[in-house]
């Protein structure tokens, strides 16, 4: 008789195929649940994405319903603000305590804030509600990431990542077409109402995954970690609260208003500095340049594509559809833009990325600003938005790898935080000293505080300019 015929032979055999099998089936149930991840996690995103976007194109709409013109930007921009102090607490909790609490919170908040944004009786409870709206979209966002890290193969990883980018692209394409016809054929409150029950569908796919996850054991406590941690989280705290009583400072020019401007600038003096790398507001050559820069592009682009649907709703009498296809058009030319980028090799030609960029951001907002002048056409919206959304694909994810390339790889986590945070907080701050200019002079019932609050976008983007420009590197100025 052989070996494979005696009976200890047969059952190895057998206890052998049988160990295959049970690979197999852990094999297949591995790839089940990091598909379900992918799937739930870009539909999260593609829902954060809508929103944003949707939102932007029926604000001229809520405004005209429920007043409170001067609360405009603050409504735009509250959301920024509390997404600022979420990201950093979300990384905090997920790393200590794992993602589940910061998903399950986020999404609840995310939630909550929605539905009382679209119940609103009046625009300052709806920027109440946009805060805790970007208060949850910030605690869930992070989890996102830890639980690709968690569950899904680094093979798998960089087809995550990329998933994750183009579920922004879907949202650019139709989603200011959808909620300006909403707004038009049904109510503005549906756009907000309607992503709760979405979201909610989507996380019943996404939580039971959380079980699934491995617990990472931790080693002893790590004094000088616990202290970096409790200073970052303190700091952006501080620089989302500044942010916030800045954008209402520029809502109200009274002596709550200037009490709210002072502290809002003291609180960015004491914690700026510790949330974005040294010499970043100095313009310091390199790196801290290109963070500036990207915090001054961010600032200069939402500023604009905020006042651009209120100037054609309300200047030149466009529906909240049509004006809405302005931000189609720029998110189209901003995906043809990253394209090209890509496709950039030499280190030269990616160095006049870093001027092209910029350079077509303020041209395309100065030329969308001369709609605001009188009797101009609106199509100049339109022509500069078009420029302007091709010099952000042109510039964003290059200074994301400029910034990668000169920054040790023990340093990407910190560096990549860092630019996070510039890109939230230019916004916020952009959308502050818009709103106060905006304030100022919308009650001249002419064209002006639409003009001065793009003028001031477009200078923001010509800042950006000097700062790409700082951040070139050294042997190829």
């Amino acid at each position: 008789m052989s070996a494979q015929d005696s009976p200890g032979a047969a059952a190895s055999s057998a206890g052998a195929a049988q160990d295959a099998g049970s690979a197999r089936a852990e094999d297949g149930q591995s790839a089940q649940l990091v598909r379900l991840l992918l799937i739930a996690s870009v539909a999260l995103i593609t829902l954060a994405a809508f929103e944003a976007l949707a939102v932007a194109t029926v604000m001229p709409v809520v405004v005209e319903e429920l007043g409170g013109l001067h609360l405009y930007t603050v409504a735009a921009g509250a959301p920024l603000a509390a997404q600022l102090v979420a990201t950093a607490v979300s990384g905090a909790w997920s790393d200590a305590r794992g993602p589940r609490g910061s998903l399950l919170l986020g999404i609840l908040l995310f939630c909550a804030g929605l539905l009382v944004a679209g119940l609103a009786p009046t625009m300052a409870v709806l920027a109440v509600g946009r805060a805790v709206q970007g208060f949850g979209a910030g605690l869930l966002m992070v989890p996102l990431y830890v639980l690709v890290g968690s569950m899904v193969p680094a093979a798998r990883q960089p087809r995550f990542f990329a998933a994750f980018a183009a579920a922004w692209v879907v949202p650019g394409l139709v989603g200011p077409a959808i909620a300006g016809t909403v707004a038009e054929a049904a109510s503005w409150r549906w756009v907000f109402l309607a992503v709760p029950v979405l979201t909610l569908a989507a996380s019943t796919v996404l939580l039971p995954l959380l079980h699934h996850v491995r617990s990472v054991p931790r080693g002893p406590a790590d004094a000088d970690g616990r202290r970096r941690t409790r200073t970052l989280l303190l700091a952006a705290t501080g620089a989302g609260l500044a942010a916030a009583a800045l954008q209402v400072a520029g809502s109200d020019g009274g002596t709550t208003g200037v009490v709210l401007a002072v502290a809002g600038v003291a609180g960015l003096a004491v914690t700026v500095r510790q949330l974005l790398p040294a010499g970043t507001l100095r313009l310091r050559a390199g790196v801290p340049s290109a963070v500036a820069c990207r915090g001054l592009l961010n600032a200069a682009f939402i500023t604009a594509e905020t006042f651009l649907p209120l100037l054609l709703v309300r200047a030149h009498d466009w529906s909240a559809r049509d004006a809405g296809l302005v931000l189609t058009v720029s998110s189209i030319t901003w995906a043809a833009g990253s394209a090209v980028q890509g496709r950039v090799r030499t280190p030269l030609r990616r160095a006049l990325l870093l001027w092209l960029g910029p350079l077509l951001l303020a041209v395309g907002t100065f030329v969308s600003a001369a709609a605001a002048l009188p009797g101009a056409a609106p199509w100049w919206v339109v022509a500069g938005w078009t420029v302007a959304g091709a010099g952000m694909g042109l510039i964003f994810p290059a200074l994301s790898v400029l910034v990668l390339q000169a920054t040790p790889r023990a340093e990407h986590g910190t560096v990549s935080s860092a630019l996070q945070i510039s890109d939230g907080l230019g916004a916020a701050l952009g959308l502050a000293l818009a709103g106060a200019v905006f304030t100022a002079l919308v009650g001249t019932g002419g064209r002006e505080a639409y003009l001065a609050g793009l003028v001031l976008a477009g200078g923001l983007g010509l800042l950006a300019l000097w700062a790409g420009a700082r951040a070139t590197p050294p042997e190829l100025e």
